[in-house]
């Protein structure tokens, strides 16, 4: 997916398991299929995966959990990730990696959803617990910080995607309402804890019903706006009305919202159209709930 992406494969895991990990030496490692975009999965055994960056980035984040996932865990609603092991650079192999306790589920598909509904409620009370939490010394959240941040990438991305024959996306819809979110009020309160990144990929649930959200790596404080996202990226109209009240979310902060997860969608589509199906049918799909949302 990457240019700079290091090569990871099942000997690789082995050995850095086996070389850090002795206890857990002779569980079966098997890579697992995932639409994430920073990090490769191995299931180690049953109850554990290992979860290594692919990309230099994603080692920063993967130190931003370690510090505090565990300080949050008490405080949602929701499983998240547990760091097992803490995994250092070796055998080639040039980034820190970690070991988790895994969650089972599954992720949930937009379009196909079993309780859309209740699945709102719990995803605002998830966001809304994030927003609760008082701990000092937070981070700023990747993509936590103004609206106009974002605007010079993702007019460059509209622009690109313009070129792409079978892309068939109204660029001058998406314009539109970029714009008007660039007029509308920032957020002038004090910055709210946020997950940042609540893809479908990132969200875990059994019976229609949330029981997990993973990948913190871009956690920390800012807008809340940013912590909008499946309102578009995984809800239907109904379910998106639940999840908005449930937030009381006020008219400026929704279009900043809007406007963020529409430019994640346009951002990633040109990027990951040939190499990450899952990523690309979800920008898909987002642009085409906000252009119906007018």
């Amino acid at each position: 997916m990457h240019p700079t992406q290091h090569p990871i494969d099942d000997r690789l895991v082995r050995r850095l398991v086996a070389g850090q990990f002795p206890q857990w030496a002779g569980l079966p490692v098997r890579r697992f299929p995932s639409g994430g975009t920073v990090n490769a999965m191995y299931r180690l055994g049953e109850d554990l995966v290992v979860r290594l960056p692919l990309v230099s980035g994603g080692a920063e984040d993967l130190r931003r959990e370690r510090d505090w996932l565990p300080r949050l865990a008490s405080r949602l609603p929701a499983a998240i990730p547990e760091v097992l092991g803490a995994g250092v650079p070796a055998e080639g192999y040039p980034w820190p990696w970690s070991v988790h306790r895994w969650r089972a589920g599954e992720h949930p598909q937009a379009g196909a959803l079993a309780e859309p509904l209740p699945l709102a409620e719990d995803l605002a009370g998830f966001v809304a617990a994030m927003r609760s939490i008082t701990l000092p010394g937070a981070p700023r959240a990747y993509r936590g910080g103004p609206l106009a941040t974002l605007d010079a990438s993702t007019r460059a991305a509209i622009e690109a995607l313009r070129g792409i024959p079978g892309e068939r996306v109204d660029c001058v819809a998406v314009s539109a309402v970029w714009d008007d979110a660039l007029r509308a009020p920032g957020w002038a309160g004090a910055p709210v804890w946020l997950h940042a990144d609540l893809m479908p990929g990132n969200l875990l649930v059994a019976g229609g019903r949330l029981t997990a959200v993973i990948d913190f790596g871009c956690l920390g404080v800012g807008d809340p706006a940013c912590d909008l996202f499946p309102a578009w990226n995984l809800l239907p109209a109904d379910a998106r009305k639940v999840f908005r009240e449930a937030l009381g979310v006020d008219d400026a902060t929704w279009r900043r919202g809007r406007a963020r997860t529409l430019s994640q969608a346009v951002i990633a589509l040109p990027y990951y159209r040939t190499t990450n199906p899952a990523m690309a049918d979800n920008a898909r799909h987002v642009i085409r709930e906000v252009l119906a949302e007018g």
